[in-house]
């Protein structure tokens, strides 16, 4: 693959990593033990003042939250992962057969580790 399409490809996931950094604000915080993993919010409510509905409705986000905050963690990864193999140069190659990545599937999915024929077995 040409510089010119590796660099289109970096900028992409460069502006989608700090699309999800955003949305991953909003539902979590990162973990001051391990920088490299988020952690949903906590609940703020004050639970010996506040009443039953009122910890429930906390409880529920909190839980919404840490469901959210799973899947964008996930991709968070995905585009990191990403970005180091432009860097170290094998971005494009499937981790399975070693062939280049179609680019309709990068196009797609600029984070894909694998290509068509091996997108379902890993």
């Amino acid at each position: 693959m040409d510089k010119s399409k590796i660099q289109h490809f970096k900028e992409n996931l460069e502006k989608e990593k700090e699309i999800l950094i955003g949305e991953l604000k909003t539902v979590g915080k990162v973990n001051p033990r391990n920088p490299d993993d988020w952690e949903a919010k906590s609940v703020d409510a004050d639970i010996d003042q506040a009443d039953r509905n009122e910890v429930a409705d906390e409880i529920g986000n909190f839980e919404n939250n840490v469901a959210i905050l799973k899947n964008l963690e996930i991709r968070f990864n995905e585009v990191k992962n990403a970005l180091v193999k432009i860097e170290v140069g094998t971005f494009g190659v499937c981790e399975v057969s070693g062939e280049l990545i179609e680019e309709d599937r990068l196009l797609a999915n600029p984070a894909a580790t694998t290509c068509k024929a091996h997108m379902n077995t890993k």
